[in-house]
């Protein structure tokens, strides 16, 4: 079996999984190991799939947007009359109505889409003066959802902070200092 046929029987994610598992502590994983972690992204999954729109630590919300990925894939693929995939849908959503949801409303959504189904985006860092230690956060939600969109963009500086702000003024004052000695060094006309 070559390369191309392998492909086709393996569904493809449309993002980049991480090659190592994820350790992700929890209430119910610290007494039941593996199990445990299993049915605490499994609470997750099916509050992702509920509401939409949900904030994780960073390591949860990679496992629950390569297992919610994947759940979607799945049923995209075989559709509600694939009992395998319907098993496996009743397993994740702990709330039989999402099971419709998911059939219904989601896989509708995201038939044509040639993307990922989620999107991941970091949330903004909170302070708590008792803590010594902050926690990466991530706002994982569904793509095409009711709510207003996020645009959170690393990219795009924001001018009223006050770094960036100190930043313009030291480049402000960088380029008169050197158009002010381009000045004093020109001859004077004659």
């Amino acid at each position: 079996m070559n390369q191309a046929e392998v492909g086709k029987l393996i569904s493809q994610l449309r993002f980049k999984v991480q090659p190592k598992p994820w350790n992700i502590p929890s209430k119910e994983s610290f007494n039941r190991g593996t199990r445990g972690q299993l049915l605490a992204t499994r609470k997750s999954v099916t509050a992702l799939i509920k509401d939409e729109r949900v904030e994780f630590t960073y390591g949860r919300g990679v496992v629950v947007r390569e297992y919610t990925e994947r759940l979607l894939q799945e049923a995209i693929s075989n559709g509600d009359k694939h009992v395998p995939t319907m098993d496996l849908a009743t397993w994740w959503l702990t709330d039989k109505s999402l099971v419709h949801k998911l059939f219904k409303v989601l896989v509708p959504r995201f038939q044509d889409m040639s993307c990922s189904y989620t999107r991941m985006l970091k949330a903004p860092m909170q302070y708590s003066p008792g803590r010594l230690s902050t926690r990466d956060r991530v706002i994982l939600e569904l793509r095409g959802n009711p709510f207003p969109a996020l645009n959170y963009s690393n990219t795009e500086p924001n001018r009223g902070l006050i770094h960036n702000v100190l930043l313009a003024e030291a480049r402000r004052e960088a380029r008169l200092k050197s158009e002010y000695n381009l000045n004093l060094k020109k001859p004077a006309p004659e």
